[in-house]
């Protein structure tokens, strides 16, 4: 019988119980009559068809059709049923059958249909047409009301000398409410409604009807002497924790206390850490052991876990005679503020619990006792926990004060009652163990900071007993100084060397011929600085900018000022005749002795007859036992980064070799790795950035592969005060302007397929090794791959001898040559291959273009320098890059041509610097010459791309091969 919705109907909420699933609610539609009452016409109502009635529907009548259709047979059947072909009546006969029944879907189904009914009857307390229906299913037999207030029940419990009777009594609105032997039913259990004279109540306090369904038809129940105490413990006692009871023959004693936090910590595992409580530091280390606070509260002399749910807790006292049951009322009001005060202190407590790493628990700690102990909080170590920690106030005062060449350092660390010498932490902190032992057992956990606070103080200074920094340290002892994490007292002069606006102006030395420019003086003054504090220098200005001038002038006023013995300066073989012939021009007072050759006077007695001795790097290797049996008053290397690296033989000669002062000069500190930095820095003030080991760890990898900006300023804050950088655009403005330009070449058909032919051959190679082996025995394989292909791109003859075809490069290198030539131009030819330059050679030859030429071989360098510069007949200097990319003046070019790329763009601009420096009149003109669609082109890209290692430190240069990733060596390879 359909209802229709263009005129008056009702929702209504009709009662009915099923034989298996006990009291069920279903809804419906019913008509209205023109008088408002409701007639027979009535039409079942779900989810399915609710909105064509939406129209006399509220959101709690479509809440109420969505929960009374889950509550129907063939809900539960749906959600039940295993078998999808069994009927409600098979169903249900199968599991609720009285001996072969089961148990346990009876439980689920129960929970599943109480708890839905329960949020069904709550929603009909908002006056909600509610029926009892028919036998005949008529939906509006009879009216009930949902009692708008809730029932009260107390549980009556009278012990007398034979036993003990249990009732219930209810209340609603303070009368009392005669339901038993009324017929009242209870239509809910979970918790209890219950229907009495057409009116259902509901109960304060969520009272189960388990509890109350005894009662319906019984006045008592008769709990017997014999099972008194067992039945008191697990049935009164819970039973007075949730619910009012009255008792007669025994007491009930409500006891409230002001709770006390107690907060109790222990050291547990990652695999252990309460999902609930940790949320994990950002960037912490999951893998190592945490802290678990637990908080829980003390009520007199009962201890309460702050997760337990309930608010009240009994327990039982048997006395001679009866019982005693303690009722612990909790304040839940006081556990939250003090949960609130942890919150404060950045200790967010779920579930009674939270967990720290364990090196920012105990910082918390420390820096929290006593103000929770202010607040009433004891806390403490949980005893069932392994190791026995120090908790409590931690405090450390590090004083630092300079002596003649060092600084003294001195610190005590206080934990409690006991005062320990910061130097016993050394190992500690260089190791990063923060667990520290102390006198009474206890272990004490070093602050975190601390290891970044003081690691590089540690790391710097020498000595087992007694710690002492060198002078050269100054920015460490500033930055301590400045982050207030010591003390410091130093001398006024000493107090010069934060600023070097205060470097006093020298007089430049009578023998001196010639002048300094600006930027030289003050490069001069600052040579004479750093002498002055007993450093070591690093003079690192831009290649053509003069440091060979300004060293000079520096060792012409140590003559003068009665230096007590020779300087050694140490260079590349191809540099000693430049020097020779600088000291000649500008200084030729000095007395120089040219110490290399074969047939040298390996006599050091002879060096006192000298103000300056000139050698190699090669012969301070070979006489290493000589050279170092001589103090010299300045040791200086020139182009150091061929010290660069430490493990070599010629950088442990050279660091080994003694003196009163100490400067290298490079244009360059920083070709390959950071570690090149290390090892001159090393040379000029020993000990200033750590052990090889240390300096590794804590600089090279986070900067080199972590990109660590913070690390980067750091090392630059330490090396800044010992060097000296000024670039071209910053100090020479009289520089004729530098053009550069990129020439693109095609190749030639044979030329691509012989470049193809390579690549393939590689590229498989390659990422086949990459794939089984990783990127560790790769390099050596991608570099001989990559070389290979260079020299093709360059010229398939360099790897070759049989190849008859052209190259697309040469052609264009031609080309050009004989432009430039033809105008009257010099030029500079740069290749990093000797067989390119042949090729080159062969060909001027061929069209009778005259050349100089210098490569590593090369006997008679400076006469070859000598003819570029003077002869005007000669156009061309082809150079070896590795020979000639640094000490050469050539200021008669003024075009360069580079022929082949590499990853550093550093060497090249020290290429391009020959021609570019002091002394040049015209523009410069710098050519690269790439190969299009090769590997050069990719290096070209790779070169813009690739993070620069050092820009920030001192230099501008790029990681080699190491610094690869397999997508840059795939797209190379590509």
């Amino acid at each position: 019988m359909n209802v229709y919705t263009t005129q008056p109907f009702q929702v209504i909420y009709s009662l009915f119980e099923h034989e298996y699933l006990g009291y069920l609610f279903e809804s419906f539609v019913v008509q209205v009559n023109s008088k408002g009452q409701l007639t027979l016409q009535h039409q079942n109502i779900s989810a399915k068809n609710a909105d064509e009635f939406a129209a006399r529907l509220d959101a709690e009548d479509f809440k109420l059709i969505q929960l009374i259709d889950q509550v129907q047979q063939d809900a539960v059947l749906k959600r039940f049923s295993t078998k999808k072909k069994l009927s409600p009546a098979e169903f249900f006969l199968k599991v609720y059958d009285p001996e072969k029944g089961d148990k346990a879907m009876q439980e689920a189904i129960s929970h599943y249909v109480q708890s839905r009914m329960g949020k069904i009857l709550e929603l009909l307390r908002h006056d909600k047409m509610t029926f009892i229906m028919g036998k005949d299913g008529e939906p509006t037999w009879r009216r009930i009301k949902i009692a708008p207030e809730r029932a009260t029940v107390l549980f009556h419990f009278m012990r007398n000398e034979d036993n003990t009777h249990y009732f219930p009594t209810i209340k609603y609105n303070g009368q009392k409410l005669d339901f038993q032997y009324k017929n009242a039913v209870l239509i809910c259990h979970e918790p209890a409604w219950l229907m009495l004279n057409d009116q259902v109540y509901s109960f304060e306090k969520n009272v189960d009807g388990k509890k109350l369904q005894p009662f319906l038809n019984k006045r008592f129940i008769v709990v017997p002497r014999s099972v008194e105490e067992n039945y008191y413990r697990k049935f009164v006692a819970p039973l007075v924790e949730q619910f009012d009871v009255h008792a007669k023959g025994f007491d009930i004693r409500a006891e409230k206390y002001v709770p006390s936090p107690y907060l109790t910590f222990s050291e547990i595992t990652a695999s252990e850490v309460p999902a609930i409580a940790f949320k994990k530091d950002e960037g912490a280390d999951s893998e190592g052991n945490k802290i678990l606070f637990d908080l829980s509260f003390k009520y007199g002399d009962y201890l309460v876990q702050t997760q337990e749910a309930k608010r009240i807790s009994v327990s039982m006292e048997k006395t001679p005679e009866s019982y005693i049951f303690h009722k612990l009322i909790r304040d839940a009001g006081s556990e939250k503020e003090f949960v609130k005060e942890l919150s404060k202190r950045a200790l967010e407590v779920k579930n009674g619990q939270a967990v720290l790493e364990k090196s920012a628990a105990f910082t918390w700690l420390n820096n929290n006792l006593q103000d929770l102990e202010r607040l009433g909080f004891t806390v403490e170590q949980n005893q069932k926990s392994g190791k026995n920690y120090f908790i409590g106030e931690i405090t450390l005062d590090v004083g630092i004060t300079e002596k003649n060449d060092w600084f003294d350092i001195y610190g005590t660390v206080r934990f409690g009652e006991f005062t320990i010498p910061f130097i016993r932490l050394k190992n500690h902190i260089l190791t990063k163990n923060n667990e520290f032992l102390l006198p009474n057992g206890k272990i004490a956990i070093i602050p975190e900071e601390w290891f970044t606070q003081y690691i590089e103080l540690f790391a710097f200074a020498e000595g087992e007993e007694h710690l002492t920094l060198r002078k050269h340290h100054m920015a460490l002892v500033n930055d301590l100084q400045n982050g207030n994490l010591a003390t410091v007292t130093m001398s006024r002069k000493l107090e010069k060397l934060r600023e070097f606006e205060t470097i006093e102006d020298q007089p430049l030395p009578a023998g001196f011929i010639g002048e300094l420019r600006p930027y030289q003086k003050a490069g001069y003054n600052w040579l004479h600085f750093v002498q002055n504090y007993k450093f070591g220098g690093c003079l690192a200005d831009d290649m053509g900018l003069g440091k060979t001038v300004q060293t000079l002038a520096m060792l012409q006023h140590r003559k003068e000022n009665g230096a007590e013995s020779a300087s050694l300066l140490v260079m590349p073989t191809s540099l000693v005749y430049n020097w020779l012939n600088e000291a000649l021009k500008f200084t030729p007072d000095l007395r120089v002795l040219n110490y290399t050759g074969t047939y040298r006077d390996k006599n050091v007695e002879q060096f006192s007859n000298y103000d300056v001795i000139l050698t190699s790097y090669g012969i301070v290797r070979l006489d290493a036992d000589l050279l170092q049996s001589y103090y010299f008053d300045y040791i200086i290397l020139d182009e150091s980064q061929a010290i660069k690296n430490p493990d070599s033989n010629t950088s442990k000669s050279v660091r080994a070799l003694k003196s009163r002062h100490r400067l290298i000069l490079t244009g360059t500190p920083v070709e390959n790795s950071t570690m090149d930095l290390w090892s001159q820095m090393s040379f000029i003030n020993p000990g200033l950035l750590g052990s090889q080991h240390f300096f590794r760890n804590e600089f090279l990898k986070p900067i080199e592969k972590e990109k660590d900006e913070q690390k980067t300023r750091r090392l630059h804050a330490l090396i800044k005060p010992f060097i000296l950088r000024r670039h071209k655009s910053q100090v020479a403005k009289e520089l004729p302007e530098k053009i550069e330009q990129t020439v693109f070449c095609k190749m030639t058909e044979e030329q691509e397929h012989a470049y193809e032919e390579t690549k393939s051959y590689y590229r498989n190679k390659i990422l086949k090794n990459l794939e089984e082996n990783g990127p560790g025995n790769t390099q050596f394989m991608l570099l001989q791959g990559l070389t290979k292909l260079r020299q093709i791109a360059n010229h398939p003859l360099m790897t070759d001898p049989g190849y008859e075809g052209e190259s697309g490069k040469l052609k264009e290198v031609l080309h050009m040559t004989k432009t430039v030539v033809g105008k009257g131009h010099k030029v500079l030819i740069f290749s990093q291959f000797v067989k390119h330059l042949e090729i080159i050679r062969k060909v001027l030859d061929k069209r009778e273009i005259s050349y100089t030429y210098l490569d590593g071989n090369t006997k008679n360098r400076h006469e070859q320098v000598e003819r570029f510069q003077s002869d005007k007949s000669i156009h061309v200097f082809l150079i070896s890059l590795k020979a000639g990319g640094v000490g050469l003046n050539l200021t008669a070019a003024d075009y360069v041509f580079i022929l082949d790329p590499w990853w550093n763009p550093a060497v090249e601009a020290q290429a391009v610097d020959r021609a570019h420096r002091i002394g040049q009149q015209n523009t410069v003109f710098t050519y690269k010459f790439i190969t299009k669609d090769t590997v050069e082109e990719k290096i070209l890209a790779l070169q813009s791309r690739k993070i620069q290692l050092v820009t920030d430190l001192i230099s501008t240069d790029e990681t080699v091969i190491k610094s690869l990733t397999k997508e840059d060596i795939d797209n190379l390879l590509s």
